[in-house]
Parts: C-alpha cells; structure tokens; sequence
C-alpha cells in the first residue's frame, strides 16, 4: 500500500461491520507504518427491505449492488462481503481479490436442541430456500416461515414467538461473539452450508493494482480454493435465489472434496453427491459437481424455478 489509505466499502449491520474491521486489522497488521483503511458504511436494498423473499426481489444482488456502484464509481477501493450472500456471477469490472480463512461453515439451530425435537407441525422461520428444502426433506410436517433482517432481528422474532425455531449461519454468531446463542449447531450431513457460507470474501476493481496487492498478503489459499470450487459449482447450475442449493468444499493437502445439494423447495427429490479433484484446479470441480447435479436434477427443475 502507498500512503493513500484505502476506503473499505461494507453494508451496515452490525456483523458486517465486525467484518470490515476484521479485514482493517488484517490489512494494518500486514502492512505495518500504511495510513489506516477507512470503512465506509453503505446501505443496499437488501438491508432496507425485509418483509418479503429474495427471490421476489431481485436476488443477492441487492445486497451488493449498492456496493458495486461505489466501487466502480471509485468511491471504495475494497469491499468486504459474507461470501454467501454474494451473486454468482460478478458485475464486469470487479474481481474477488480475497478470502479470508474460513469460519465454521455449519448452520445453528436456534429453539430446539435438534431437528427432530421441533415440535410437530412447528413454524420455522428462514428466508432461505436452501434451509427450507432441507428442513421439510427430513421433516415435511414442518411449517417455515418468513424470516429476514440482522442477527439480532431474527433473534428477537424468534424470543417474541413468531416462530418456534430459526436456522443462521454460525459463523456469523461466533464472529458476534453470540456463539452461545446456538442451541445445535448442525452437521453437513443434516444440512450443507451454502456455497462460501463461513467466508469473508474481499473485492476489488479488476484495474486497481494496489488494492490488488494489498489484499493479496490477507488472502487465506484454502479459502479461497474452496471459493472458487463452491461458486463455479454455482455457475454450472445457474444457481439462483430460486433454487435450493448447498455446497461445502474441504481442502485436504493436494485434495479437493466438493458436496453439493439441490432439490425442489418443499423437499422433494433431493440430490446430492460427492466429488473429489486436485486442489490446483477447483473450477473443473465445481464444474462437474454442478453439472452432475444439473443432469440430475433434469431440465424440469430449473425451468419451474425460473432459471
């Protein structure tokens, strides 16, 4: 970095902002005596409007178009996002230029001590159909319920009865320090993640060389192989906010391992499968567990869901 200090760009809730300060005290510790990065809150449409569905309105992009204009527009030189909430495909002109290492990618579960300890019938609040699917897999009489907004606005529905239990990323708790919110914190095999759930990815203009480089001593390589793996398994599905879909990759030395999940959004036929690869090439990983699933799936799917 020069003595230019960079502008980190970042929606404004409270775990968002945690995670910009995580990246600003990453950023001051690798380069020692370099100005200190300013964060400039930015509020996105998807953080002004709660009380309907994603997919109703416009996808995960509107948690991060707001973001992109500014970044382009020159007005932040980085940007700091939950790799989860990002859309498949980014916007011309803005590259991922880090990952952070990855927290416990596991989703908690809030109000039962396990899946099958909701009560029969119960209400689930969530506002996503990838928990949605999985959920009614293994429990159809289950009711789930619109839920969105920060942590704490979930926490607080959830304590005022809108709901008999609610799912959120751990990761998300622990870097709250809320941790002890969870009462299970659910495997993989009960529930696959997201693909990037538990990652903090860092973007960056494609032409800006010195945010480049100063995101570049941050990065964490197995993050960021896991990344990459997840969302080319993403772009093999054309996954969107309308389709249910999971995917969690581990990287194990040389080793890639890659689970993905589809199925329809009440739960039926739920897919999932297994690949491994090397770790030097997780594009052509993801590439191929997405369009196992794709084939599986069959083209039904993806046109009743509208992709």
């Amino acid at each position: 970095m020069n003595d230019t200090k960079l502008r980190i760009g970042t929606r404004g809730s409270p775990l968002a902002l945690t995670q910009a300060n995580m990246v600003r005290d990453l950023l001051m510790a690798t380069h020692p005596g370099a100005p200190a990065p300013e964060i400039v809150p930015i509020r996105t449409t998807g953080d002004a409007v709660t009380d309907r569905p994603l997919a109703e309105l416009g996808g995960k992009g509107l948690f991060t178009k707001e973001i992109d204009r500014a970044q382009l527009d020159g007005e932040i030189d980085i940007a700091v996002h939950s790799a989860k909430d990002m859309e498949t495909w980014p916007v011309d002109g803005i590259t991922i230029g880090a990952a952070l290492e990855r927290e416990d990618p596991r989703d908690a579960l809030i109000g039962a001590a396990s899946i099958a300890d909701i009560p029969e019938g119960g209400r689930v609040g969530t506002a996503s159909l990838r928990r949605r699917a999985q959920l009614l897999a293994l429990r159809p009489d289950l009711e789930t319920i619109l839920f969105r907004g920060n942590v704490e606005t979930r926490l607080r529905k959830l304590k005022d009865g809108e709901a008999d239990a609610t799912l959120l990323a751990y990761a998300g708790l622990r870097r709250l320090g809320r941790g002890e919110a969870a009462d299970a914190v659910l495997s993989s095999d009960e529930m696959l993640p997201a693909a990037g759930q538990g990652i903090i990815a860092i973007t960056h203009r494609g032409d800006d060389d010195r945010a480049a480089d100063a995101l570049r001593a941050i990065s964490n390589a197995a993050a960021m192989v896991c990344l990459r793996a997840e969302r080319a398994m993403l772009d093999a599905l054309d996954g969107t906010c309308h389709t249910p879909i999971a995917g969690l990759a581990t990287v194990d030395g040389d080793d890639l391992q890659l689970c993905g999940l589809a199925a329809w959004p009440d739960g039926r036929d739920l897919v999932r499968l297994t690949q491994s690869g090397p770790a030097s090439d997780p594009e052509a990983l993801g590439a191929a567990v997405g369009t196992a699933l794709r084939t599986r799936m069959g083209p039904a799917f993806f046109a009743a869901l509208g992709d």
